[in-house]
């Protein structure tokens, strides 16, 4: 998508939505269905061209249908029915993704970067724009509206809305603005993020979480034949080379015949926080993604209970200032999401503390339950509907609306 000039952001709207990521794309493109008068705004002149995230769930195609995308997103992906569980050459837990009760029955692998030029190319095609390059500097509330103090190419700016939503990651503006805590803590580990080509000893396509003392790695598939790499590591270098990725398969990767890798793509260094937002909703302000929600990569969970967090609000703001909904409504985004982000967040917490264990006798443990774990299909299901996000789609239904009792004032001027 082009970047629009700072010089053509409008003096006011309904909605503002800060930051122009999967989370950001996808609330816009539910607003601008609706037909919402709205402006987002993004620090950065371009996307981020990472592909960072790089697993849609079932649930998360299911409510993306919504939005018109799930059909691209899907053609331009690649299908996988298994996630596995292995501790080095020890298959431990095999999971189907098969015959689950959805029109999107697999994990689908897509990189981050080919999501959100899929989310920016139907925004486009709806009329949307996003302004590139604008940052918010401050944010204050009045009884009819949000002022944002903007800073743009062209200098300061002011645009005055109904209501804003921070969709502007964990170090979001919006949540600081509004005086929300972000609960919780940091990992002891780092973890390295890469994708690679290399050759690759297991013949049949699967999601492989190998279980090792040295600490856990996850290696997927991806559809342009490379492979996506997430590795806990004590003090990664800030680009993982092929010999830092290799180590780390030789370290907890298959041990018979190892994976020899030839060549990376892209690799980046990060820590992983889990983290909480107290609420979602601060009277005109809002959080979705990862402005409320940060957790382990660990099932692959992030990036989709924030695209489900946009699709849930979108229409509920659309009703409220259409005068379908209360304005008391808007608390339904807090009830239903924030415990989702809870379930997903234990979900990826459980997972990275059984994957990280460095006592043997704890180890030897584990793997025992997962092998009886294996074989009882009832657990094995639940499982797969938890990491599908299918176990919770009530929490992405908003009930049948009940009319305000008048509609709201058309406005987004602050009270003086």
């Amino acid at each position: 998508m082009t970047p629009s000039l700072a010089r053509t952001l409008p003096a006011q709207t309904d909605v503002l939505v800060v930051g122009a990521g999967p989370t950001g794309l996808a609330l816009s493109i539910a607003l601008r269905q609706a037909g919402v008068d709205h402006v987002v705004v993004d620090k950065l002149a371009s996307g981020q061209n990472t592909s960072r995230a790089a697993v849609i769930h079932a649930h998360t195609l299911d409510v993306l249908a919504s939005v018109g995308v799930a059909g691209d997103l899907v053609a331009r992906g690649l299908k996988l029915d298994t996630f596995s569980i292995r501790d080095r050459d020890q298959r431990l837990l095999d999971l189907s993704f098969g015959g689950l009760d959805t029109d999107h029955s697999y994990l689908l692998m897509l990189p981050q970067d080919v999501t959100e030029k899929v989310l920016a190319d139907r925004l486009a095609s709806l009329g949307g724009t996003v302004h590139r390059g604008v940052s918010v500097q401050a944010l204050t509330q009045g009884d009819s509206g949000v002022e944002a103090t903007l800073d743009t190419a062209s200098g300061p700016a002011v645009i005055r809305a109904r209501y804003a939503v921070g969709a502007d990651g964990m170090h979001s503006v919006v949540r600081a603005a509004a005086g929300i805590a972000f609960d919780g803590g940091a990992y002891g580990e780092s973890f390295v993020l890469a994708d690679v080509h290399m050759d690759w000893p297991l013949a049949k396509p699967e999601v492989s979480l190998f279980f090792s003392a040295a600490g856990l790695v996850v290696v997927a598939p991806l559809p342009d034949g490379s492979y996506r790499i997430v590795a806990t590591v004590a003090d990664a270098p800030e680009k993982p080379d092929v010999a830092d990725i290799q180590a780390l398969l030789d370290a907890s990767g298959p041990r018979r015949k190892a994976g020899k890798v030839l060549d990376v793509v892209w690799s980046s260094r990060f820590r992983v926080h889990h983290r909480l937002a107290s609420a979602y909703r601060k009277d005109r302000l809002f959080l979705i993604g990862d402005a409320a929600h940060v957790h382990s990569p660990a099932g692959g969970q992030g990036m989709n209970c924030g695209l489900v967090d946009a699709c849930v609000l979108g229409p509920l703001l659309a009703d409220v200032i259409g005068g379908r909904r209360p304005e008391a409504a808007l608390d339904l985004h807090q009830t239903l999401r924030r415990p989702a982000a809870a379930q997903v967040l234990g979900l990826a917490g459980r997972l990275t503390r059984l994957a990280t264990m460095h006592n043997p006798a704890g180890r030897a443990l584990r793997n025992a339950a997962f092998h009886i774990l294996d074989r009882v299909a009832p657990a094995k299901r639940k499982i797969v509907m938890n990491l599908s996000g299918l176990a919770r789609p009530q929490l992405a239904q908003l009930p049948p609306p009940r009319p305000a009792l008048r509609r709201p004032a058309a406005p987004a001027l602050l009270a003086s």
